[in-house]
């Protein structure tokens, strides 16, 4: 499956929250994630333009690989698998083991709303500020949502410049700049 996403850095989230309502989207829920992700041993992520990350909410852990951003749709598309992990903990130890090495970690409160297929996430992210995303998951590189996400964000009133970074990314350029 390829997870194919707009994400909008936006002043304030209740405006689009609004919109959201009005619109008859679906609030899913609200949860803390807290993410660490990991570089290989074998091969820098940073270049290859993977991640691994565990991601923890409440009780369960969540291990993700994302494979090298896809530049055919216009906004940031990439393979994204998911398994649950019975422990976060051990997994992170068996990582350690094996050489990998903790790169950063994320601290985001997310609010879920499903509108149609898609999935809007309001986020509001430590160090970053406050994001809106639209999700849509394709089969194959050859379905395309980027027009259905583009309208959504048009209906909802997100605007603004898209960012192709992660927030792994933006959270590491800023820490390498000096900023955080």
């Amino acid at each position: 499956m390829l997870e194919v996403e707009l994400k909008v850095q936006i002043p304030l989230l209740d405006p689009v929250r609004g919109q959201l309502v009005r619109k008859g989207a679906q609030f899913e829920k609200k949860v803390h994630e807290h993410d660490i992700f990991y570089n290989a041993p074998h091969r820098d992520f940073g270049i290859t333009d993977e991640a691994v990350r565990v991601r923890y909410t409440g009780d369960h852990a969540v291990v993700t690989y994302k494979g090298p951003k896809l530049k055919t749709f216009g906004l940031k598309a990439r393979e994204e698998l998911n398994t649950a992990v019975e422990s976060g903990e051990v997994f992170e130890t068996m990582l350690l083991r094996l050489g990998f090495t903790r790169t950063i970690e994320v601290n985001k409160w997310r609010e879920n709303y499903r509108l149609g297929t898609a999935v809007v996430s309001l986020d509001t992210v430590d160090g970053l500020g406050t994001f809106a995303e639209i999700e849509v998951m394709a089969e194959n590189e050859a379905d395309n949502p980027t027009e259905q996400i583009e309208r959504i964000a048009r209906e909802i009133g997100v605007n603004g410049e898209p960012i192709l970074a992660s927030y792994l990314e933006l959270l590491l350029a800023g820490k390498s700049a000096g900023t955080q």
